[in-house]
């Protein structure tokens, strides 16, 4: 059995051994896979593996020994399900690997922007707290979490992570759901995406990227925002309009964002954000602590010995 697998740069696949998958069959590893090259590689290929490498329907159909396509992530969209279903290709994905890296991405944003840490051990650094005449040195606000209210858009399992961790600080939490109020945890308050902008001191993002969400962040929900409210995004760019959120981050409402995902990656130099000073930006990295990148790995193995078995598998993403 031929495996390939196309773009596992990200992986940082020195890290892990492929010795379970090598013992599947014969098995090609590839960093990145242009388009040019795609065809190349994939050629007699039984199995497929791909991140951002897209096979469309043209593809796909040019593969005739393809039988498998799993999908190295939790969104599919780089795969056209219906060539795959018009083949009796499988398609897998693997869902939730970085469930807790993203949830703690998300309060490292948060910590970073209610102590400023980064900023503070610069500080020590350039000697301005050796240079104090008191014990202590900040000139920053700093604020605690406990009391403030927290608003989770999208509870799936990050949401629901990041909220549980969210409780654990002592604050309120606020969600927006299409679960009913009654499924919420005690304490929980079902509100809509106005309330939720419009009365709490942090937001964070855990939904899906479509056209309904796309720019679910924008101008009129960005002004009902609280004077130094904190918007988090570690989901995905498009859902905020960026420029949008560059001038309301510039009225003098003091309002802050920490995001880990861009519209455009890696970012463009005209991106308005990248260089605002209250937009703290890390690069597409939630995901990617070595304990996440192996759950992936570990999942993307069970996935296709489950498939080469006939066994049962949880994560087919095309079925009839």
């Amino acid at each position: 059995m031929k495996i390939v697998f196309l773009d596992i740069a990200t992986m940082k696949p020195d890290e892990f051994s492929w010795e379970g998958f090598e013992a599947l069959g014969e098995v090609s590893l590839y960093d990145r896979t242009r388009t040019d090259e795609l065809m190349e590689r994939a050629a007699g290929a039984e199995v497929l593996f791909t991140n951002k490498t897209v096979l469309d329907a043209e593809t796909i159909d040019t593969l005739p020994q393809l039988k498998y396509i799993g999908v190295l992530a939790t969104g599919y969209n780089v795969v056209d399900l219906d060539a795959a279903r018009r083949h009796g290709i499988t398609v897998t994905n693997i869902p939730a690997y970085s469930t807790r890296s993203v949830a703690q991405m998300v309060f490292a944003h948060i910590l970073n922007i209610t102590q400023r840490v980064g900023h503070y051990a610069e500080e020590v650094r350039s000697g301005a707290w050796g240079a104090q005449p008191d014990f202590c040195f900040w000139n920053t606000p700093l604020i605690e979490l406990a009391g403030k209210r927290m608003g989770i858009i999208g509870f799936g399992h990050t949401g629901q992570t990041t909220a549980h961790i969210a409780s654990a600080f002592g604050m309120e939490l606020m969600v927006y759901t299409s679960k009913r109020q009654e499924q919420l945890p005690e304490g929980y308050r079902k509100a809509s995406l106005d309330d939720l902008f419009r009365y709490c001191d942090v937001i964070s993002l855990h939904c899906p990227l479509t056209p309904v969400t796309k720019h679910l962040v924008n101008a009129e929900r960005l002004s009902l925002m609280k004077p130094g409210a904190i918007l988090i995004n570690t989901s995905r760019g498009g859902l905020v309009d960026e420029t949008a959120l560059a001038e309301a981050l510039s009225d003098g409402r003091g309002l802050q964002a920490g995001v880990d995902v861009l519209s455009e990656e890696p970012a463009h130099e005209t991106n308005p954000l990248l260089h605002h000073k209250n937009c703290f930006i890390t690069p597409h990295i939630a995901w990617a602590t070595h304990e996440s990148r192996q759950r992936l790995l570990t999942q993307a193995l069970l996935n296709l010995k489950a498939w080469i078995n006939k066994e049962t598998i949880n994560n087919v993403i095309n079925y009839e």
